[in-house]
């Protein structure tokens, strides 16, 4: 129900204002941060808020720059994010260095000249460029905006993580580098903000661990996908496991590419199929490509759904890269078992042998894989037990009302 508040500038409306800073133009959403970014930026606005939205635009996007739809304006750069290579001068990590364009610093300042704000929304760490701007617009507390930081990752830890796994010392010696500039400024952002929300339990409580003074909650994602009613997993489908992603961030590359190494020799040898499915670099699939067997990569594909009806397993070999896996759901929801690595999968309520299968390393997973291809009766039970324990726990209509109430406030 809209609520009527008085604003920091005094006016009184019937609706919570908010001005939404976010790396760019979540469509086409091909991705679980643009899945995400996207179903939050509906999902509040539904909730009754009046959204406006300041990113980086994409040529993908139908979307232009002033962009309207019912309750949300874009406000859209045209110009290319900023070269990485720009931050090695810079105070900023790359992911936040490439927005902080003149023109995503100019639409700011007009934004954030307009008042009449309730709320300003960091989504994610590359919206971070725009701290000190806004605490110099606003230097008193009492009187500015809600502050609000949805956490995608635990970045701290997570680059951390990344860096450490580097081969290449001058490689592993950038990526330390561009970490520490990440946990420095993640700290700064939840030191300024009065709210701050993870997408995982496990990720909360790092932050917990820190600032344990802070108001913070888990918002993981909603689903509004395909719900496949019933499935029944056969014989006659091909001994096929899949991987569903996009492959444009080092984590995911790096992974895919440990997993591809131990498992495809593997799958050749006992005649299974390995599909890959989801956008990368083409030059990084082409290398890929070289150097497998069993394993087809599609690239960009138009849908999932006709990929993931022919397969009898899903797989999730994340060693690195932290948070939510939204693919999770697709899997979960249209029924395909999961197989997995220990600890690769956050925020779900599955359990080893209870809605998912998890093993210690990749050599492991693989032939968990393999050998439960025709244990059909063991496929079917994991994926139903999966379908009953996610039901009804990942709507986007809830997490709009309840990240409404956090920019709204007490």
């Amino acid at each position: 129900m809209p609520i009527d508040r008085c604003r920091p500038d005094g006016r009184r409306g019937l609706a919570v204002r908010c001005l939404w800073l976010t790396y760019a133009d979540p469509e086409p959403r091909y991705s679980g941060q643009f899945v995400y970014t996207g179903g939050l930026i509906d999902a509040v606005a539904q909730a009754g808020a009046e959204v406006e939205v300041l990113g980086l635009g994409r040529p993908e996007s139908p979307k232009c720059n002033g962009h309207r739809d019912a309750r949300v304006v874009w406000w859209l750069d045209a110009h290319r994010p900023l070269s990485r290579w720009g931050s090695l001068a810079s105070g900023l990590p790359h992911i936040v260095y490439r927005c902080r364009t003149s023109d995503m610093q100019r639409m700011l300042a007009d934004l954030l000249g307009r008042g009449g704000w309730d709320g300003i929304v960091f989504d994610g760490i590359s919206a971070a460029w725009a701290l000190p701007q806004i605490l110099e617009r606003y230097p008193d507390h009492a009187a500015r905006p809600r502050l609000v930081y949805i956490s995608h990752n635990h970045e701290e830890s997570l680059r951390g993580q990344i860096a450490e796994s580097q081969g290449p010392f001058l490689r592993r010696q950038a990526i330390r580098l561009d970490a520490l500039k990440m946990s420095r400024l993640e700290r700064d952002l939840v030191d300024a903000v009065d709210v701050v929300t993870a997408i995982t339990p496990e990720d909360l409580s790092l932050y917990r661990a820190r600032r344990p003074d802070k108001p913070m909650d888990v918002l993981t994602p909603g689903y509004q996908g395909r719900h496949v009613a019933s499935r029944r997993i056969a014989a006659d489908l091909p001994h096929r496991a899949i991987i569903v992603g996009s492959f444009d961030w080092i984590a995911k590359r790096m992974n895919l590419e440990e997993f591809l190494h131990v498992a495809d020799p593997m799958f050749a040898a006992r005649g299974a199929e390995l599909q890959v499915i989801g956008s990368a670099e083409e030059s990084f699939l082409a290398g890929l490509r070289k150097r497998v067997a069993a394993t087809t990569l599609t690239g960009t594909v138009a849908e999932v759904t006709s990929y993931m009806d022919n397969a009898r397993i899903a797989i999730v070999p994340e060693r690195n890269g932290g948070g939510f896996k939204l693919k999770v759901l697709d899997y979960v929801f249209n029924r395909l078992p999961i197989f997995g690595l220990s600890g690769s999968v956050a925020g779900v309520p599955l359990g080893q042998g209870d809605g998912i299968m998890l093993f210690p390393d990749h050599a492991a997973l693989a032939r968990g894989v393999l050998d439960a291809m025709d244990d059909l009766d063991l496929l079917n039970r994991v994926q139903q037990r999966a379908f009953a324990a996610c039901s009804g726990k990942f709507d986007w209509a809830s997490r709009g009302r309840q990240l409404r109430a956090a920019i709204a406030g007490p």
